[in-house]
């Protein structure tokens, strides 16, 4: 599998609304797509204009996964990018 950082700009109004679509990608990464698609973690953006968007890294078999997930959930997939390596040079907090 390959990791992928997803951006996801400006897709929800408040923290609920997010909450909700999270459920929803959960369950459709794990129930419907669970070799094709694995979500690993995400970001919480604060945007200009007050909307709540995400950076999310995921693994998956291809980009393709990543967009048909993204589908299946109702979320934006605004940018898949591929990630080449990882540095680490603290856990996250």
């Amino acid at each position: 599998m390959q990791t992928y950082v997803i951006l996801r700009r400006g897709g929800w109004r408040t923290g609920e609304d997010l909450e909700n679509a999270a459920a929803v990608s959960r369950e459709i990464a794990e129930e419907e797509m669970p070799d094709q698609v694995k979500w690993i973690r995400s970001y919480v953006l604060n945007e200009e204009d007050g909307t709540l968007g995400t950076v999310c890294i995921y693994q998956a078999e291809d980009e393709d996964a990543i967009l048909e997930h993204a589908q299946r959930s109702e979320l934006p997939a605004d940018e898949v990018i591929p990630v080449a390596d990882t540095v680490i040079v603290r856990d996250d907090p």
